[in-house]
């Protein structure tokens, strides 16, 4: 750490903890449901493995850690590593900023990560994202550390961290070529071959578990990242739209103020520290807009690249600048909790403005009790059901199978909650459009008070023969 930037600590962790603290306490009366993929990565948190059908392991590791330790298996346990590790994240950014700049650059870092849009978001959800963030941020503090002080154990943490890192989410690869570029533009990253050796096989160690699953695993996970990619299935097209929407909506992700001056650190980018950052945030920018070009891509694909960009930032704008920038996030750090804790309210066109997260337990709840009164299992190829009946029917003896998939599996239900074959009786099946069986379309059994997210949704229960679903196979 530079002597100008020693004192930075304990103003930056003060302000970190009172905005996390809030946060928790904001989960505590949040009053949305788990998302799908939140149901899902608690679902694989109770069945521990090196992989899963559509995400390396960390998250549910960390899940089932929380959770084990806390006693409880609700939606506030599931959450709440989101605030907590994005805090933590904050720190070890603003100790990356302390090295590289000084005090002041140092606490605006951690201000400013800890209230940017993104990591509001992530910290009232759980998600890959947010378990992999403070990982990345260590990789890069040792990795400096490596670099300026030449120690192989930093040197070591780097490589596991990032590798870590990369078992929260695949897009931690990014941090590879980052470090490369960043080598190239000053000689504060740059770490001598041994350390790097040293790096890069800490990092192989690490990764080399969900690897090897993988491999055991017809490359499930792997398979299933080409998917999302899209050109890579079904050939490339140009999709200028969908590029346009993506690079606008990083101003939302990052903030406009913060997003702006990436862009001109990156534009006037030159061979010193300030380069080095620009050029570690433009791998995921780079890749992503490009896959957003070829075919789509989500707004936070490309978060990796707001790990180093934001201390960039900090060290970009003046004073007024990031008091500007501190202000426009503080509305949307008051605004979101706000909503899950006032939610159904308020509502927009007679719906509530977070539908997506509201009446998913409401309807499996009514599912259970019918499967239960009916003494049958549930069946459902839906996987926004199958995701939440798993999840708040966690203490249900109901059994809930997904269909047997034909070819490959096209998620972990079909994976591991397929119909077992050879299944006689009858199901509860869950669907839209009504099942024929040969007699004509069957009639469902009750009708849900669906709300929220399944408000404007067809879904009806059916009591189905296990003669017809197999004649369907």
């Amino acid at each position: 750490m530079k002597s100008e930037a020693q004192g930075w600590f304990r103003p930056a962790f003060a302000f970190v903890a009172a905005i996390t603290g809030l946060r928790l306490l904001a989960l505590a009366f949040n009053r949305t449901d788990l998302f799908v993929d939140e149901s899902q990565y608690w679902l694989w948190s109770q069945n521990l493995d090196f992989g899963y059908y559509s995400k390396p392991p960390l998250i549910g590791w960390a899940i089932r850690l929380v959770t084990d330790l806390a006693g409880s298996d609700s939606p506030f346990w599931v959450r709440m590593p989101g605030a907590v590790l994005h805090g933590v994240t904050a720190l070890v950014l603003g100790a990356v900023a302390a090295r590289l700049a000084d005090r002041s650059a140092a606490i605006w870092t951690a201000v400013l990560y800890v209230t940017l849009p993104f990591v509001v978001v992530g910290s009232l959800l759980i998600s890959t994202d947010t378990i992999m963030a403070p990982f990345y941020a260590l990789a890069l503090l040792f990795w400096l550390r490596a670099a300026q002080e030449s120690r192989a154990p930093d040197a070591a943490l780097a490589g596991a961290s990032a590798g870590a890192a990369f078992l929260a989410k695949y897009a931690a690869i990014y941090l590879v070529p980052g470090l490369v570029l960043a080598m190239l533009l000053a000689p504060q990253f740059r770490t001598g071959w041994r350390n790097a050796l040293l790096a890069a096989l800490a990092f192989g160690a690490v990764i080399s578990p969900n690897v090897l699953w993988n491999l055991t695993h017809d490359l499930t996970t792997v398979e299933h990242t080409m998917d999302n990619v899209g050109w890579v299935r079904g050939g490339a097209t140009l999709n200028f739209a969908s590029m346009a929407e993506f690079l606008a909506s990083q101003f939302a992700v990052f903030g406009p103020i913060a997003m702006a001056a990436l862009i001109w650190g990156v534009v006037t980018a030159r061979r010193n520290v300030r380069g080095a950052l620009a050029v570690l945030s433009l791998p995921p920018l780079v890749a992503v807009t490009v896959q957003a070009l070829l075919s789509q891509a989500y707004a936070n694909w490309a978060v990796a690249a707001y790990f180093p960009g934001t201390v960039l930032v900090a060290m970009i704008l003046p004073g007024l600048w990031r008091r500007v920038a501190l202000a426009l996030n503080l509305i949307v750090v008051v605004a979101f909790p706000l909503l899950t804790v006032l939610a159904p309210w308020p509502e927009r066109d007679g719906e509530p403005l977070l539908r997506r997260y509201l009446g998913r337990a409401e309807l499996s709840r009514e599912i259970l009790d019918l499967a239960r009164a009916e003494g049958v299992p549930v069946l459902a190829a839906n996987r926004d059901i199958l995701a939440d009946l798993l999840y708040t029917g966690r203490d249900s003896v109901i059994a809930i199978y997904a269909p047997r998939p034909e070819g490959r599996a096209r998620h972990y239900y079909e994976q591991n909650y397929a119909l077992p074959e050879g299944f006689t009786g009858r199901v509860l099946a869950i669907q839209a459009a009504a099942p024929d069986c040969g007699a004509g379309p069957l009639a469902p059994v009750a009708a849900f008070s669906l709300s929220g997210y399944w408000s404007s949704r067809a879904v009806a229960p059916y009591l189905v023969d296990a003669e017809c679903l197999n004649a369907a196979d």
